[in-house]
């Protein structure tokens, strides 16, 4: 069982930050390799990545609404469920990735080339898509493990299945990208092997940690392990709206990019430097919001309410002192930080101040960030799509106008990361402070 200590929750956290910073160090050394391979195939694996990233995030959704039913069965004491709603979780999943992949292969590459003012750029784009779909074949079943792993607080088997990924993809990258060990040099298509490769090894590892762990077989998750219409329709209840918002937040950063693009390389490149190293902050951030969402999934199945108000707080606090310590460069060496990701001199100096700027949005982000997935640990998932579409239409109100209006600078053009994080913060503080959400049955 779940405590609310601070040791208990840096326990489950730690992993997770870890796991998400091994990650951010592979999407660091992608952009690397590429930067110094060749400027368009740095620009175009940064927005055919995200375009991926954004439709993986309907998975991520459905992950994250079996890991909040689970972690709410565990603190019911009912845990003989976990292996229905895993069984589910993994069904749903596998017909999400096959729409996916569906999506990337023959919707994609023609949306891309209609409104990229680019023609390398997108074309690039294709040819990462093309071959990153299919790691969608391991995906699917990595997040439903990782899923289970994290609801029941065993998120050590989530880091070391990121450390696999990570090595591997590293040493992919090294060999396929620029071309070493007797390999021909690939560039994008490289890259995108790379990940793929790497994304099965991970795979492979969660689904060998899951077979031996002893939690599997003292919940008998495989031995029982079915689908079942109810689990499923609760299932999609609870992660339908999860999986919505994640998919509008990045399809909007993917439009925020593609207008980047529109303005002209130059500008885009700078961009994709901050992205880069934008996801180092987001391992403390996004570490302790999936620490959140179980433990308020959990005590509120054990209906002790006053907990919950406590664990915000203290996950809070500890989301601000981990973020100084991953992103404390961006304010103090951000030259050496965009170094890392592109050495070109040409880039740098509105590289440095753009990330210098953007430093304080994601501290607002750190707080914000666990009140809003508070409420998904609620189960009022529906609540955190509403806010997330008030949001990220304000986001792209002000985009719109800062970039095809006022047509400013690139620096000032970055203040909307200002504006989506506060709305966002203040929406999810204003629910948690005056509704009703104890009551929500999942």
């Amino acid at each position: 069982m779940l405590d609310y200590s601070y040791k208990s929750i840096l326990k489950m956290a730690v992993p997770l930050m870890a796991s998400t910073f091994i990650q951010s160090v592979v999407l660091i050394t992608d952009s690397a390799f590429l930067s110094r391979y060749d400027t368009i195939a740095f620009d175009a694996v940064g927005n055919g990545g995200l375009i991926y990233i954004t439709l993986f995030m309907t998975l991520i959704g459905m992950s994250d609404g079996a890991q909040i039913v689970m972690a709410r069965r565990i603190g019911e004491g009912r845990s003989s469920m976990l292996s229905k709603i895993f069984g589910s979780a993994l069904f749903n999943n596998l017909l999400i990735s096959i729409v996916l992949f569906s999506i990337i292969s023959w919707v994609i590459p023609d949306m891309l080339k209609s409104y990229s003012l680019n023609a390398e750029v997108a074309q690039g784009q294709v040819d990462y898509l093309n071959i990153r779909g299919y790691g969608l074949i391991f995906a699917f079943l990595s997040i439903s493990i990782n899923a289970y792993f994290m609801a029941i607080g065993k998120t050590k088997f989530v880091m070391i299945g990121a450390l696999f990924v990570a090595s591997s993809n590293i040493l992919l990258d090294y060999a396929l990208i620029s071309g070493n060990f007797g390999f021909e040099a690939m560039g994008i298509e490289g890259a995108a092997l790379a990940s793929t490769f790497a994304d099965g090894i991970g795979a492979l590892f969660l689904g060998i940690a899951l077979y031996y762990s002893s939690e599997q077989r003292k919940h008998e998750l495989l031995k029982n392990i079915s689908i079942s219409k109810e689990s499923l329709l609760n299932l999609f209840k609870i992660s339908s709206p999860i999986m919505l918002q994640g998919l509008v937040a990045l399809t909007t950063w993917t439009v925020f990019f593609t207008w980047i693009e529109q303005i002209g390389t130059y500008e885009l490149t700078v961009s994709q430097n901050i992205r880069s190293l934008y996801f180092l902050a987001f391992v403390p951030v996004w570490g302790f919001g999936a620490t959140t969402k179980t433990y308020v999934s959990h005590f509120i199945g054990k209906k002790d309410y006053d907990a919950v108000k406590i664990i915000i707080m203290r996950v809070q606090l500890l989301s601000i002192l981990f973020l100084f310590l991953f992103f404390h460069g961006a304010l103090f060496y951000p030259e050496q930080m965009i170094g890392v990701i592109n050495p070109n001199e040409e880039f740098m100096a509105d590289s440095v101040a753009i990330l210098r700027f953007v430093s304080g949005s994601v501290i607002i982000y750190s707080v914000g960030s666990v009140y809003f997935q508070a409420i998904n640990g609620t189960g009022n998932t529906r609540i955190n799509f509403y806010i997330e579409i008030v949001s990220v239409f304000i986001y792209l109100i002000a985009a719109f106008l800062l970039i095809k209006v006022y047509v400013l600078d690139i620096y000032w053009i970055w203040t909307v990361e200002y504006i989506y994080f506060i709305t966002l913060g203040l929406l999810s503080f204003l629910y948690l402070r005056f509704f009703n959400w104890r009551k929500k049955e999942i």
